[in-house]
């Protein structure tokens, strides 16, 4: 963008950027594809989008260096995994299929240019974005970039990951420890978007803090195990993410669940966010939902009954 005087000024880009589905849609995906220079380093668990096929295939014909790390398998989906691959080999891609040490590999992210990281909770699927509560996190970070290239680098060559010290959480590298932690240390609020938690460990801090009177809220379900802990089924018709907004000074997102299996036997990839207005929109979404559950109706209500009597006694006073 040119100044008065006609010099070219770099327009600053956020640190980190938050992406809520349904309502942001492709775009900003699709642009990131088509602004790449140098190279894309793609994760896929599930894919459905032509229009992200192409936009890769664009970027190849344009001299972009396109790697893509392809999960061995998934339910219901290996056909059209296989098929993904032929096609992007077909169009010049490079193209790794995951091992099978992992229970499943299930991780979501997507770097460009070595330098900007697209960490998901949603799979480059019309159902996940289109129909789905999900989430990203678009990092500039540099630790966190280098740590995603790392993982890359370690599965898509089959190798052992060490993780070094960053945001990144990673199964089942560091996610229990990291998340086991950073649960513990909620001292007013935990707002959790999860599609089950299930792993007794977690299970337990988090009845411990519901009885010590931390506002502990869940969308999605639980086990029977901590059948109470305040819970609500997700309001609208799908939710695919897991994120942990604590005492809204920072946040969880990523691609694994408190589940034992998510924890210790899957690949799964999140990271931990400290940007505040990316903390303030996740718990403000968190907020908006929970009042069309069932728990935030009557909720309302009741604080709509204790305004309405006090107006009342401001009346007769």
């Amino acid at each position: 963008m040119p100044d008065r005087r006609g010099i070219s000024l770099a327009v600053a880009l956020p640190i980190m950027k938050l992406i809520v589905q349904p309502r942001d849609g492709w775009s900003e995906f699709l642009s990131a594809i088509r602004q790449a220079k140098r190279e894309i380093d793609l994760v896929i668990f599930r894919f459905d989008r032509p229009d992200v096929a192409k936009a890769l295939d664009v970027a190849i014909k344009r001299g972009v260096v396109v790697r893509t790390l392809v999960a061995h398998t998934n339910r219901g989906g290996e056909k059209n995994l296989r098929k993904l691959e032929q096609r992007l080999l077909e169009t010049g891609a490079i193209v790794s299929r995951t091992g099978d040490e992992f229970v499943r590999y299930h991780g979501k992210l997507m770097v460009v240019d070595r330098s900007v990281l697209w960490l998901m909770c949603f799979n480059l699927t019309a159902l996940d974005v289109g129909r789905s509560r999900s989430f990203a996190v678009v990092s500039r970070q540099r630790a966190e970039v280098q740590q995603a290239l790392k993982l890359f680098e370690a599965d898509a060559t089959r190798q052992p990951f060490e993780p070094a010290p960053s945001q990144l959480v990673v199964s089942p590298e560091n996610a229990r420890s990291i998340l086991a932690d950073y649960i513990r240390k909620a001292k007013k609020q935990l707002l959790i978007y999860d599609p089950k938690v299930a792993d007794g460990a977690f299970l337990k801090t988090l009845k411990d803090h519901v009885k010590s009177g931390v506002d502990v809220r869940i969308i999605g379900r639980v086990s029977k195990g901590g059948s109470d802990v305040p819970h609500e089924k997700y309001p609208g018709k799908r939710l695919h993410a897991r994120v942990i907004v604590r005492d809204h000074h920072d946040a969880f997102l990523g691609s694994q669940s408190l589940r034992k299996l998510e924890l210790d036997k899957r690949r799964e990839v999140g990271i931990i966010v400290r940007d505040q207005a990316v903390v303030a929109e996740l718990a403000r979404t968190f907020e908006e939902d929970w009042t069309l559950t069932d728990s935030g109706k009557r909720e309302a209500k009741r604080r709509e009954k204790g305004k309405s009597e006090e107006e009342r006694l401001q009346e007769t006073a």
